[in-house]
């Protein structure tokens, strides 16, 4: 039987062509969220972090039912449900504080910030059990000056702040929790993808609607929708959560597990910390401007830069400890 083109490019190791034009599509689906989600400022910013949640569960939910009615009896223990519960929990505040620094920062700093989890993840590999290198320091040197460098185009009254900007690195070192939650439910318990992503987006999405209730007056029953828990059904509303939850959520995230099976994790990893990159540009493309200090040119291809090199020495030392 004659092999298709794509299978003859899977036995020599060669990426087929629509794989790289999958990555493409989801790097520009998840690099345009903060736009979007920036442009609703009208809605207070916990609330609208929970919205987009609600909006993802209910795309994850057909998945979900689907993996989970033919799960074996008793695979998912209950310390994974816990484990998942703790993950919902960083999933929530990672996209809350995130959501917050778009209203408080300029978007390439808040996309800056929040993309800078690799170095994060460095810092608290001494407490985790796994062995600092050479690399991971350079990495989290660089990405550090970087950082502090940005920080000089913070003016009094000025669109870039120090709250801000605390508040997109706070989302950073929150989603270091629930990434290392997915990896060891999705690769050493061997966790469907949708009975994992569901329950802790939907997670998230309550956390978050709990704290908009607390801290922005929203409510179940509130008429106005940019106060109501489930204001997104709103014809107003509707269309842009729509497109977070198919767009970001759907072709984003779900394009990116889809590509794995092609591309190399390394690859992938690194093609999305250029999300600050992509996201400005696309900013600058919805707004017609853009806010870029000269700091921030200076700091921004440094935090890059940083995220890169751990990066990669990550892997590097994975295969190292694999081929020992």
């Amino acid at each position: 039987m004659q092999r298709s083109p794509v299978e003859m490019q899977m036995d020599e190791g060669k990426p087929p062509l629509f794989a790289w034009g999958i990555l493409f599509v989801a790097l520009i689906a998840v690099s345009s969220a903060g736009v979007v989600l920036q442009s609703m400022s009208d809605v207070p910013p916990l609330l609208r972090a929970s919205w987009r949640m609600q909006g993802t569960a209910l795309i994850l939910l057909p998945g979900f039912i689907y993996q989970y009615i033919r799960l074996e009896k008793h695979s998912v223990s209950s310390r994974d449900w816990g484990i998942m519960f703790a993950s919902s929990i960083f999933l929530g505040v990672h996209f809350g504080s995130w959501v917050w620094s778009l209203d408080h920062t300029s978007l390439v700093h808040s996309l800056l910030f929040v993309s800078i989890h690799p170095i994060v993840l460095v810092l608290l590999m001494p407490l985790i059990g796994t062995a600092v290198r050479r690399g991971h320091i350079l990495g989290v040197v660089i990405g550090v000056t970087g950082a502090l460098l940005s920080l000089g185009d913070i003016e009094s009254g000025g669109e870039v702040t120090i709250a801000g900007d605390a508040a997109a690195f706070l989302g950073a070192a929150t989603v270091v929790g629930y990434l290392l939650a997915g990896r060891h439910l999705r690769s050493q318990r061997q966790i469907p993808i949708f009975v994992y992503a569901f329950p802790v987006t939907l997670g998230a999405g309550i956390w978050l609607a709990m704290a908009a209730i607390t801290q922005e007056g929203a409510s179940l029953t509130d008429t106005v929708p940019e106060l109501s828990l489930f204001g997104w059904s709103d014809a107003v509303w509707l269309s842009w959560i729509a497109y977070l939850s198919i767009g970001p959520g759907l072709m984003g995230h779900t394009g990116i597990n889809t590509v794995l099976r092609w591309i190399a994790p390394i690859t992938v990893s690194i093609t999305l910390l250029f999300e600050p990159v992509v996201g400005g540009i696309i900013g600058w493309l919805w707004e017609g401007e853009i806010t870029l200090g000269m700091w921030t040119l200076l700091g921004g291809p440094m935090m890059v830069a940083g995220a890169i090199m751990v990066t990669l020495e990550e892997y590097s030392s994975r295969f190292d400890i694999d081929t020992d």
